[in-house]
């Protein structure tokens, strides 16, 4: 139940662009909000991106907006993160997680809010 696996990740010159791919095999997940998040080196968990269930709304965090894009295709079980202008900083293994008890339209930012998370892929850039 709600198992996500990403995929993309890989490595990177600066300045670069790679695109990630979350699927889940469980269909309700169609109406749970998802996110983006990534794990660096000593450093904790933080929010990359959001995105509603109905993929109307986004949020992004300070360090990637403008740079990256999260988006979704429910028919196709998918969640997306076109990372553009990659930096040496947006080294980390990235995670795509959701969250079923969502509230229509609502975003989520913070990691305790999601349930469902993927092993991860990691992403590497260099300078």
């Amino acid at each position: 139940q709600g198992q996500l696996v990403e995929s993309g990740g890989g490595y990177v010159q600066a300045g670069d662009s790679l695109r990630l791919t979350c699927t889940f095999s469980d269909r309700t997940l169609r109406s749970a909000a998802l996110g983006w998040f990534r794990l660096a080196p000593g450093k904790e968990r933080e929010f990359v991106a959001a995105i509603s269930n109905g993929g109307t709304k986004t949020e992004y965090s300070d360090s990637v907006r403008g740079r990256f894009r999260i988006s979704r295709d429910n028919a196709e079980n998918t969640l997306y993160l076109q990372m553009n202008s990659c930096e040496p900083g947006d080294t980390a293994v990235y995670y795509c997680a959701a969250n079923d008890r969502a509230v229509s339209g609502a975003l989520y930012v913070h990691k305790d809010y999601y349930q469902y998370w993927g092993p991860g892929t990691q992403v590497t850039v260099s300078s």
